[in-house]
């Protein structure tokens, strides 16, 4: 995608051990092992951070920086301290439908998951889900999730409410659904929604056309004008099937036969340098080639790809490309879990099972996709993506007390290979900290628990009615 374009407020110039304003408030953390995630891909082996409000003032020896006395202070313990991992690809809410469809089913999309929203959606349960997905992420270390779903304001409050940052995009879709009662009314709604959350500290409003074989040509064009109008991203399911060219033209009937996904995208006028696609599966090399061009960013779900047996899509040849692309888990009834932590082993295993060589993807690669290569495929490197003078300070720690983060050798390969979401123990998204010591600071978890009993009660007794449920 076009460098920088969606950035997160105005950066700032600091000197390395810039003294602070003594205005804003001061973080620090101390006995860290960094793992910058900078160009140079510095690893520090026992550093001090400060933040300065929403910012990282300073990055050095704790004995070197030459600041006031933080408010807060953050002992790391000797715990690998490095960027928020970034999610480019979700739809937070289904959440509510986890384990659903999970035994014989023939189209999961067409025989569960549109009868589910048809019947059960509205704004009160794509609210309580979402914040319920967004504690599980903001537990996992995930501080950006990117998500395309309904009533998309109510997904921004709700991840809003547990302090991560949200890419969100409201979903455009050729047939009636929840938030939209004409085909492709999610357009108008979208315009809105972009409205109300442009210029958010924490959300960054998108359009969400749901695919090509859902989204005509005019709509695709549409869409696109609304992201270039308001400079916001466009996200879009992608080259995800093999019979995907059958369903445009069942649908539309503007594909020719010799044309593939990607290729009939660019000629409808839908790649640019504003879209990040979910899946892109089906493609060659000349594809690849082609969205590097347009400056396409890719969102890679290894987890549900295989898990959907949709294929294995060629995410090391796009990595070496050049091409922008993270990691993504797709929705919570697509790859059940929904930390990036795991993608990250998962994506090596998959690449490497396509490549037929275990010389593929390094753990430096795949902890460049969970963080700076995300940042990357949605414009934001500017701001986020690693930890450096200047940035948003969006900070994890892990553990390295824990049994599976030891021996660690080499940072990356714990990180990419052993660590789990329980090895989290300290998030911070835009300076202010999200989960300390492994508990969720932001939300009333006994009031949300209350509300998303509810929300589970109600999902629980129309499952019942689907036959493709196992009956008890």
């Amino acid at each position: 995608m076009k460098a920088n374009r969606f950035l997160i407020g105005l950066s700032v110039t600091l000197g390395l051990f810039a003294a602070a304003s003594p205005a804003t408030a001061l973080t620090a953390i101390i006995n860290a092992r960094l793992v910058t995630m900078d160009a140079n891909y510095r690893v520090l082996p026992k550093a001090t951070i400060l933040m300065e409000g929403e910012r990282i003032a300073a990055i050095g020896d704790e004995a070197r920086l030459n600041t006031p006395s933080p408010e807060t202070l953050i002992d790391a313990q000797g715990g690998i301290v490095m960027p928020g991992l970034i999610s480019l690809h979700n739809h937070i809410s289904m959440i509510a439908f986890r384990g659903i469809g999970e035994y014989d089913v023939e189209n999961l999309l067409f025989d569960v998951m549109f009868p589910l929203e048809k019947e059960l959606l509205n704004r009160n349960l794509i609210h309580v889900a979402a914040r319920h997905a967004a504690l599980e992420l903001a537990l996992s270390g995930v501080t950006l999730v990117t998500d395309m779903y309904y009533h998309e304001d109510e997904v921004a409050r709700a991840v809003k409410a547990v302090g991560i940052r949200g890419v969100l995009g409201e979903t455009v879709i050729g047939f009636p659904v929840v938030d939209a009662p004409e085909p492709f009314g999610g357009l108008a709604y979208a315009e809105e929604f972009i409205k109300e959350f442009k210029g958010d500290p924490l959300i960054i409003p998108a359009v969400a056309p749901h695919a090509p074989y859902t989204v005509s040509p005019e709509m695709l064009r549409a869409c696109r004008a609304l992201s270039e109008k308001y400079d916001v991203p466009m996200v879009m399911h992608m080259a995800e099937f093999p019979t995907e060219r059958q369903l445009i033209t069942d649908e539309f009937n503007t594909i020719s036969d010799d044309e593939s996904i990607v290729g009939y995208l660019d000629r409808v006028g839908a790649l640019h340098d504003g879209l990040l696609g979910a899946h892109v599966i089906e493609l060659g090399s000349e594809d690849i080639a082609l969205l590097k061009e347009r400056g396409v960013g890719v969102g890679h779900n290894p987890k549900a790809n295989i898990k959907g047996g949709q294929g294995l899509a060629p995410a090391f040849e796009m990595f070496t490309t050049g091409v922008d692309i993270g990691l993504g888990t797709d929705g919570p009834m697509s790859s059940n879990q929904m930390d990036t932590l795991n993608v990250m082993g998962y994506a090596a295993r998959v690449a490497r099972v396509k490549a037929g060589t275990s010389a593929v993807f390094t753990p430096r690669d795949l902890v460049e996709m969970a963080t700076i290569g995300g940042a990357r495929a949605l414009d934001l490197e500017e701001d986020i993506g690693s930890i450096e003078v200047g940035k948003k300070a969006d900070i994890v720690i892990l553990d390295a007390k824990a049994p599976n983060m030891q021996p660690s050798y080499d940072a990356y390969a714990t990180i990419a290979h052993q660590a789990y979401p329980g090895n989290v123990r300290t998030v911070i998204v835009n300076g202010q900290i999200v989960v300390a010591d492994r508990l969720i600071e932001k939300v009333d978890l006994d009031a949300h628990q209350r509300e998303w009993d509810a929300v589970m009660a109600r999902v629980a007794e129309f499952r019942k009615t689907l036959a493709v449920e196992p009956k008890p």
